[in-house]
């Protein structure tokens, strides 16, 4: 992310709302800043951060999917896995386990751009997870 930049500052602070004070604050601060955001870069950081903001996890992945859709506009790789992460849990806590799956399998794929960092290591961990969950759900599924 671009230092310096007035806006993910802005973001950033909203965010920063959501954790410390309230969550309705924060999603509306952010709700204002995704009306003003006029780069992909932008509306993929709002969206992003508004899908953890919401209480309805159809809303989450609403966001999760307007977060995805404004990747495609820029060179989102290291960000990618995380964004398809996302996108594969909310999927799952809704029962879509054919687009948990697929979605899993694009944050597999991705976390090769991932750098072996804290970050890195953490969305690698989040992907291996989900990769548990959903081998569970198959493993729990009545055969035959």
């Amino acid at each position: 992310m671009p230092a310096g930049d007035p806006l993910l500052e802005r973001i950033a602070a909203a965010v920063a709302v959501g954790h410390t004070e309230s969550r309705t604050t924060a999603r509306t601060l952010l709700s204002e800043l995704w009306e003003s955001s006029a780069t992909p870069l932008h509306r993929c950081v709002v969206a992003h951060h508004l899908a953890d903001l919401q209480d309805d996890v159809a809303e989450e992945l609403a966001w999760d999917l307007r977060a995805l859709a404004a990747a495609d506009e820029f060179d989102a790789r290291g960000f990618a896995a995380s964004l398809q992460l996302n996108v594969a849990e909310a999927y799952r806590r809704l029962g879509d386990l054919t687009a948990a799956r697929s979605h899993h399998a694009l944050a597999l794929a991705a976390c090769s751009e991932l750098e072996d960092d804290g970050y890195g290591r953490m969305i690698t961990a989040g992907v291996a997870r989900l990769a548990e969950r959903l081998d569970d759900v198959d493993a729990a599924r009545p055969r035959g």
